[in-house]
């Protein structure tokens, strides 16, 4: 019986050359790839002379952007593509990398690190098995390792590389979590516990605790907060009434956070009398240092940090303060052996008679990027050294914009420490009436609106913290194209904004108050 479809519903013949309209030559490739480079490099060249962000609302973005048809059904050339789409980012973007963000603790992303996410993407390899990434497997290995030894942490521990904090912290929670339950809860679950497994941590602890917990099957009701000192750090004679009062209930004492440079001020915890009282109670000690542990690494740092050594797990986040281009957090754990017993549900690998590492063994993901890369390359283009030299220069910088701050007469400083600073505008009219209800009222409402109007604005761009309960501004600096001249320039840019907020809105209340 003869075939009666038409040839218009035949598929596409493949005999001869295959067409495929993702392919590009070498050539074009190459000319298509010089002239982004170009693009890029001087879009990039023009950023310190722009302004931080611009102040579009979300509709007007995706307008710009030609986010609201429908998908094509015929493509764009790939070159008009490309220019098109890099000047649309530009016009249209946070510049984390500008000399004045202050915002957050999002990095100026290294250039080599740039060029490597290039390299990466060209080679595609899955790091989640030895046999599909042999050589980005090893090149992560010895990145850990590198991490490792230059925050002071024994460089034989285990790790890898992770989407960030928030699963870098999860990842060595739940090694914890396996170490330290007594019965296989992997296989049963915690419900089948006979005890409840606790952790503990300071109020100033980052969300990623609840998440982990909630993840873990812990619930979050089963974290302790342990309150802080005047200084934000943990209380370590709490810490110790809690753990003596749980234990004594039944509980088991699981995992203890000690926070290495907290979201809002930096705050460092007593890291080494957190590790006497884990080693005393048999509780596994966990380090949080995505922001600032690396800064264990400075000499002039914090004494507490170097506590982190002693500790069984720590995180960190080389897209913070290693500069590199997101996403690449860490995880690092003293016994290898503990994230496989967390994790693998596979023997032991060998290849050639050697060991080799299957990082899906060793973590949540199958599935992994060539993250390691930009990390790796940038250690070895500036060393330690180079490191160590920028972080410095981080903190010292936060310092003088802490020491101009304080010499201000309408600004507050509230708090400094590693690279953080924070402080509030504080209109001298203001300044009788600190510490009532209704002026710290007033000042919070202030602070507030001038944040926004800071952010929309984009001269300078910072975030805030809440601290004793008042609102504040909030600088940090892990940006190494920040000079002295951008911190000195903040607080006069705050107060400058702060007056004309207050102009505003006497011309329209009649009252310097900043309520309704």
């Amino acid at each position: 019986m003869s075939d009666t479809r038409s040839s218009a519903s035949a598929p596409p013949s493949l005999e001869g050359a295959r067409h495929a309209p993702l392919a590009m030559s070498a050539e074009t490739f190459r000319d298509l790839g010089h002239q982004l480079v170009d693009q890029v490099a001087s879009l990039l060249g023009a950023v310190p002379h722009g302004p931080v962000t611009r102040d579009e609302s979300p509709s007007a973005v995706r307008a710009a952007l030609g986010l609201t048809g429908p998908l094509p059904e015929q493509g764009t050339p790939a070159g008009p593509l490309l220019e098109q789409t890099a000047n649309l980012l530009f016009e249209h973007s946070l510049f984390n990398g500008h000399p004045r963000f202050f915002g957050y603790i999002t990095a100026s992303p290294a250039p080599i690190g740039m060029l490597a996410d290039f390299l990466a993407s060209a080679l595609n390899p899955n790091v989640g098995a030895w046999t599909l990434a042999p050589a980005a497997t090893a090149i992560e290995a010895q990145t850990v390792r590198w991490i490792a030894e230059l925050i002071g942490f024994p460089a034989t521990c285990g790790g890898l590389l992770t989407s960030g904090g928030n699963l870098a912290n999860t990842i060595c929670f739940l090694a914890a979590r396996a170490a330290r339950a007594g019965w296989d809860v992997r296989a049963q679950g915690v419900a089948a516990g006979p005890v409840r497994l606790r952790s503990y941590a300071s109020a100033e602890t980052h969300t990623w605790l609840q998440k982990a917990a909630d993840m873990a099957g812990l619930g979050t009701d089963s974290i302790r907060w342990i309150p802080v000192d005047q200084d934000r750090r943990m209380d370590v004679s709490a810490l110790r009434r809690q753990l003596a009062a749980d234990m004594a209930a039944g509980d088991v004492p699981c995992l203890v956070v000690g926070t290495a440079g907290s979201v809002s001020t930096g705050a460092v915890d007593p890291l080494n009398e957190i590790a006497d009282l884990c080693l005393e109670y048999g509780a596994w000690f966990h380090v949080d240092g995505a922001y600032g542990g690396f800064a264990a690494a400075v000499p002039e740092a914090p004494d507490d940090l170097r506590g982190l050594r002693r500790a069984d797990s720590v995180a960190v986040d080389p897209h913070k303060w290693l500069y590199a281009p997101i996403e690449a957090g860490c995880a690092l754990v003293r016994d290898p052996e503990r994230l496989r017993a967390a994790f693998a549900y596979h023997p032991p690998y060998y290849h050639f008679a050697e060991h080799a590492t299957n990082y899906l063994d060793y973590g949540p993901q199958n599935t992994r990027g060539f993250r390691a890369l930009k990390v790796w390359l940038a250690l070895r283009q500036v060393g330690a050294a180079g490191y160590r030299a920028m972080i410095a220069d981080d903190m010292r910088l936060s310092r003088v914009m802490a020491d101009v701050v304080s010499r201000h007469p309408d600004l507050q400083l509230m708090s400094q420490q590693l690279s953080i600073t924070t402080f509030r505008y504080l209109p001298q009219e203001l300044k009788a009436g600190v510490g009532t209800e209704p002026v710290e009222r007033e000042l919070d409402v202030l602070n507030r609106t001038l944040l926004d109007r800071l952010q929309r604005e984009g001269e300078a761009f910072v975030s805030n913290a809440v601290i004793d309960g008042r609102y504040v501004l909030r600088a940090c600096i892990v940006n190494f194209h920040t000079q002295r001249a951008d911190v000195e320039a903040l607080p006069e840019i705050v107060v400058r904004r702060g007056r004309a907020l207050l102009a505003q809105l006497r011309a329209s209340g009649g009252s310097t108050s900043v309520r309704g």
